[in-house]
C-alpha cells in the first residue's frame, strides 16, 4: 500500500507499507531526481512497524543513479512476516521533460497556461516519489492532492473529498481519490489543470473527456465511441470494467500517442480529439484505434500485468491487436480487421527482415537499466506482437482463443504473469474444444515468440514441394543470434486453388515437404489467405505469371487483403534476390484497373523505397512518368464519384484512398491536380478565416501547395499553424511545412524545430523527420541532427525525443558509400556518451545503409529500363 500527498510545485509525503518476505538490513527503493527532507536523526526516510512495535534504525542512505536506487542500510534487519511502513518527505522538479510528474504549457484565448500531469511509464514513477517501480511489485495507492484554487485534480480513483483550505496564507484546494485496485506503480496518473470535460454513463460506469476549455466539443466523438468499446470488451474478456469511471484526457504536451493508466487514460490530442470540420477520416480512424488499444490494456495490462519488460511484446502486441476488433465493433462499416495488414504486419515485415531484429521475448537478465527498458517499446513489440497473436486466433478459431483469454484473466487478475501462463490457458481451451493442432500451443508459438524474424515459404506449384527459409532483406547479412530453433517454423498455411477456398489449414512442420494437392496445372495458386499468418510466400515463375494474368484479367477474383499481399511480398522477394524485380515492379501494372484502397496503398508503400533510394539518380523522371500514367485513371474515377470534388465519399476506405490519388496525381505533375490544389489554397489564402479545403484532402492540398509555392505560401502555412486550434489541423500543417522546395524555408523551419517557444517539444522529432522525408530536406536535416545532437541528446531531455525514429528517419535514405562514411564518422563521434534509447536504431541504420548500397548497384539500371520502356510503350499508343 502506498499513501501519498502530493502538493505543487512539487513537494509530497509518501508512506510505503511493505511485508518483508526474507530476512535483510538493506532496502531497495526507486528514487530519481528527487530531493529529500531530513527527518530524524538526519535521515531522509523514517522505517516503523505496521503494528507499531520496533523497528531497525537507519545506519545511512544514498542514492546509486545507474539503477535509480535509493539504498537504505538498515542498523539491524527486517523480520521476515512482518510489516513495515517506509515514510519520506521529498521535492521534485516540475519540469517541462515529459517524464514523471512534469509541466505542459499552452495558450488559449491569449492567456498561457500550465497543466501539471504525468508520465509514469515505463519507469518514471520513481521521478514522482520513491516507490517499488517494478512492475511486479503491485500496490494499492491513497493519493491526496494539494491544488491551486479554482483548478481541478484528477488521478486513477473517483474524487472522493474536494475541499478549500488555506496552507501558509495560500487558498488551496484539497482532492482526496478512492483508493486505487491493486495495480503497477507505472499505471499511476495524477493531473492538475483548469480543463472541463463531457461526460455519459454506460451502465453504471462513468465516462468523462477532460480538454482544454476551448477544445470540449471535439471530445465527443471519443465520448460516444468509448461505451460501445468498453461493452465490447467486457463482453470479450468476459470480466466487468474493474473501475467505477473512466477519464481519458487530451494533454499539450505528451511524449507517447497514449497512456493506459487504469481509470485516467492520456493522450496527445491528436490522438483523442476529433473535430468533424477540421479532421479527416484518417484522423477519425487513428482515434478509434487508439481509444480501442488504451482500453483494451485496462484488463490485458493493468487488471493482469507482466512481471517483467522482457515481454513488452504480450501487453502491447495484445492490445494492438484487439484494437482493431474494438474499433471494428465501434465503426463496422469501415473494415477495420482488415487494416491491421497494412497498418501493423507490413510496416513490421520490413524490420523483422533485418538481422538487427531481436525475438518478442528476451532474457530477463539482459534488460535491467531504464534505457534497456525504454528500447523494448518497439514495433517488433506492438506490430509483430499483434501479428502472431492474430495468427494464433486464427488456427485456434476465435471462440477457442477468447475461451483460453477469458479463463486466463480471472486466473491472474490483479497479479502478474510470463508468457507460457497464456499459452497453458489456450492448451487448456485448445483441449477441451478437441482442436487438433501438430503441436502444442507452447511449441507452436516459442518457435515464434523466441527467435526472432519470420520465414518466406515457397510453394512450387508445378511439383507441390513447399519449403520454408528464414526471411532476409540483405541475404549477405550475418545473423548475430543464434535460434533455439534453428530459424524453423511451425507454419499454418491457409490457400487457394484458382477461386476455390481451402477449408483446412495445411501445417508446414520441416524445413521441407510435399504437398501433392498443390500442384496447380493451369490454375493458379495462391497462399497465406488475408495474411492470417506471419510469413511472406514465393512461387514457381509460372505460378507467379498466372497470378499477374489474373489480376490483369479479372482481378476482384483474388481476395483484397491478397492483392495487397502479392504486391508487398514480390517487392520485397526482389529485394531479397529471390526473383527479379522486374517481375516485382509487374505487379503494379494492373493498378490502372484497381480502385481500392489496399493494394494501391500496398505498392505506394512499395514504391516509397525506390523513391528514397532513386529520387536522386535518372531513374526519377521516368519513375514519375509511369506513376503519372497508373494514377491518372483513379484520378479520374474519384473525379467522377465525387461529381468533380464537390461531394464527400461515404466508404472508409474509399476516402482514403482519395487522399492517395490526389497526392501521387499532384506529386507525379499531373496538370489538373496541380491547377485544383493550387486553385484551392490561393482562395483559403484570399480568404483565411474560411477554409473550404475538405478536411480529408487537406494534408495532400498544403503539401503540393508548399511544393508549388514560394514563401508567401510558407508564411501563410506558419501563421495558420501557430494559430490553429484543433490538433489535427495542427498536425497536418506541421508535416506540409515541410514540403516546401526552398532550402532556406527548409533550414528555417529546422531551426525552430529546436525553439518550444516555436515548436512543443514533443513535435520537434516530427519537424526535423517530416524535413527528412522531402528529397530537396533530406540532407539538410542529417547535416542538421549531427550538428545538434549532442545538445538534443544531453539538453533536450530524453522524454522530448524519440531519438530511434530521429536516427532512423534521417538515414532512411542512405545508399552511397559517402552516406555510409558519415554515418559511421556520426556513431564513432558520439560512441563514448552512447545512444539511449536509439542505440538498436544506430545499428539497424549501419545495416540498412550498406544494404541499401548493395541494392542500388544490383537493381538501379533494371529499374531505370524497365520504367523507361513503360513509358516508350505508352507514348506509342
Amino acid at each position: 500500500m502506498v499513501v501519498m500527498v502530493f502538493q505543487l510545485p512539487g513537494t509530497g509525503q509518501s508512506t510505503v507499507t511493505f511485508q518483508c518476505v526474507k530476512e535483510t538490513d538493506v532496502i531497495l527503493i526507486h528514487s530519481n531526481k528527487l530531493d529529500y527532507t531530513k527527518l530524524d536523526h538526519e535521515c531522509v526516510v523514517r522505517l516503523s512497524t505496521a503494528g507499531g512495535g520496533p523497528a531497525p534504525t537507519v545506519r545511512s542512505t544514498w542514492l546509486q543513479p545507474q539503477t535509480q536506487y535509493l539504498v537504505i542500510q538498515l542498523n539491524g534487519k527486517l523480520t521476515k512476516g512482518q510489516q513495515y511502513e517506509l515514510y519520506s518527505e521529498f521535492t521534485g522538479e516540475l519540469a517541462d521533460d515529459l517524464a514523471g510528474f512534469y509541466r505542459s504549457e499552452y495558450e488559449e484565448g491569449g492567456v498561457k497556461k500550465i497543466i501539471a500531469t504525468s508520465q509514469m511509464h515505463p519507469t518514471h514513477a520513481r521521478k514522482t516519489f520513491p516507490c517499488f517501480d517494478e512492475p511486479a511489485m503491485k500496490a494499492v495507492f491513497h493519493m491526496t492532492l494539494i491544488h491551486p484554487r479554482g483548478t481541478v485534480a484528477l488521478s486513477n480513483g473517483m474524487e472522493t473529498d474536494i475541499v478549500d483550505i488555506t496552507v501558509d496564507g495560500a487558498a488551496l484546494t484539497l482532492t482526496r481519490f478512492e483508493p486505487t485496485k491493486k495495480m503497477s506503480t507505472y499505471l499511476l496518473a495524477i493531473v492538475i489543470s483548469d480543463y472541463t470535460h463531457t461526460r455519459a454513463t454506460q451502465e453504471d460506469i462513468l465516462i468523462r473527456i477532460w480538454t482544454r476549455r476551448m477544445a470540449m466539443d471535439q471530445g465527443n466523438y471519443a465520448l460516444n465511441i468509448t461505451g460501445p468499446i468498453l461493452d465490447f470488451f467486457q463482453s470479450y474478456y468476459n470480466i466487468s470494467y474493474p473501475l467505477s469511471k473512466s477519464d481519458q484526457i487530451a494533454i499539450p504536451d505528451f511524449f507517447f500517442g497514449a497512456m493506459e493508466n487504469w481509470g485516467l487514460v492520456m493522450y496527445r490530442e491528436t490522438n483523442l480529439l476529433y473535430d468533424p470540420m477540421t479532421s479527416s477520416s484518417r484522423n477519425k480512424e487513428k482515434t478509434a484505434t487508439i481509444i480501442a488499444h488504451e482500453l483494451a490494456h485496462m484488463w490485458f495490462g493493468n487488471l493482469v500485468t507482466l512481471r517483467w519488460w522482457n515481454e513488452v511484446w504480450l501487453n502491447e502486441g495484445f492490445a494492438t491487436y484487439v484494437s482493431y476488433l474494438g474499433a471494428d465493433h465501434a465503426e463496422p462499416s469501415w473494415n477495420m480487421k482488415d487494416l491491421i495488414v497494412l497498418r501493423d504486419i507490413h510496416q513490421v515485415f520490413a524490420i523483422d527482415a533485418l538481422a538487427s531484429s531481436h525475438p518478442l521475448s528476451s532474457d530477463k537478465d539482459s534488460i535491467l537499466l531504464p534505457d534497456h527498458i525504454t528500447e523494448q517499446f518497439d514495433a517488433i513489440s506492438y506490430n509483430k506482437g499483434a501479428a502472431v497473436l492474430r495468427m494464433l486466433s486464427d488456427f485456434l478459431s476465435e471462440p477457442v482463443f477468447v475461451q483460453g483469454l477469458n479463463s486466463y484473466l480471472h486466473h491472474f487478475a490483479y497479479s502478474n504473469t510470463i508468457g507460457n501462463d497464456l499459452w497453458q490457458h489456450l492448451q487448456l481451451a485448445v483441449t477441451s474444444n478437441h482442436v487438433s493442432l501438430p503441436s502444442s500451443v507452447h511449441d507452436i508459438m516459442n518457435h515464434w515468440v523466441l527467435q526472432m524474424g519470420f520465414p518466406v515459404v515457397t510453394i512450387d506449384t508445378a511439383t507441390g514441394q513447399v519449403s520454408q527459409k528464414h526471411f532476409l532483406l540483405d541475404t549477405e547479412s550475418k545473423i548475430p543470434v543464434e535460434s533455439p530453433y534453428n530459424y524453423e517454423w511451425l507454419i499454418p498455411v491457409r490457400w487457394m486453388k484458382s477461386d476455390a477456398v481451402q477449408t483446412d489449414i495445411w501445417w508446414l512442420m520441416e524445413k521441407k515437404e510435399v504437398n501433392l494437392e498443390m500442384k496447380a496445372g493451369a490454375s493458379w495458386l495462391l497462399a497465406n489467405i488475408n495474411v492470417t499468418g506471419f510469413y511472406r510466400v514465393n512461387y514457381d515463375l509460372g505460378n507467379w505469371e498466372r497470378l499477374l494474368s489474373q489480376l490483369h484479367s479479372e482481378h476482384q477474383v483474388l481476395p483484397l487483403i491478397n492483392r495487397a499481399q502479392l504486391i508487398d511480398d514480390a517487392f520485397n522477394l526482389a529485394r531479397a534476390q529471390m526473383i527479379s524485380t522486374t517481375l516485382a515492379l509487374r505487379t503494379t501494372s494492373y493498378l490502372s484497373l484497381e480502385t481500392e484502397y489496399m493494394p494501391w496503398q500496398s505498392a505506394l508503400d512499395n514504391l516509397h523505397y525506390y523513391y528514397l533510394m532513386l529520387d536522386r539518380t535518372k531513374v526519377y523522371q521516368p519513375m514519375q512518368d509511369y506513376m503519372k500514367k497508373t494514377v491518372t485513371p483513379l484520378f479520374l474515377h474519384f473525379k467522377s464519384m465525387t461529381s468533380n470534388w464537390t461531394h464527400a465519399l461515404d466508404k472508409h476506405t474509399d476516402q482514403l484512398n482519395q487522399v492517395n490519388a490526389l497526392r501521387v496525381a499532384c506529386t507525379t505533375g499531373v496538370t489538373e491536380c496541380l491547377d485544383l490544389t493550387s486553385t484551392w489554397f490561393q482562395q483559403w489564402m484570399t480568404n483565411p478565416q474560411h477554409n473550404m479545403i475538405h478536411p480529408n484532402l487537406r494534408s495532400p492540398v498544403y503539401c503540393s501547395a508548399m511544393a508549388a509555392g514560394d514563401e508567401a505560401e510558407w508564411d501563410f502555412g506558419w501563421s495558420q499553424f501557430k494559430n490553429a486550434t484543433g490538433a489535427s489541423e495542427t498536425k497536418r500543417l506541421m508535416s506540409a511545412l515541410a514540403c516546401t522546395l526552398k532550402i532556406p524555408l527548409l533550414e528555417r523551419y529546422l531551426s525552430y524545430s529546436l525553439n518550444s517557444t516555436l515548436i512543443r517539444k514533443q513535435d520537434a522529432t516530427s519537424v526535423i523527420t517530416s524535413v527528412a522525408s522531402n528529397r530537396v530536406g533530406h540532407s539538410l536535416a542529417w547535416d542538421f541532427v549531427r550538428k545538434n545532437w549532442e545538445y538534443m541528446f544531453s539538453q533536450y531531455g530524453v522524454g522530448s525525443f524519440s531519438f530511434a525514429s530521429l536516427i532512423s528517419e534521417v538515414t532512411t535514405r542512405f545508399s552511397t558509400p559517402a552516406e555510409l562514411q558519415q554515418l559511421e564518422q556520426f556513431v564513432e563521434e558520439h560512441q563514448a556518451a552512447g545512444f539511449g534509447s536509439a542505440t538498436a536504431a544506430v545499428e539497424q541504420a549501419m545495416e540498412r545503409t550498406r544494404a541499401n548500397i548493395r541494392w542500388r548497384q544490383r537493381n538501379e539500371q533494371e529499374i531505370f529500363d524497365w520504367f523507361h520502356s513503360q513509358t516508350f510503350e505508352s507514348a506509342l499508343m
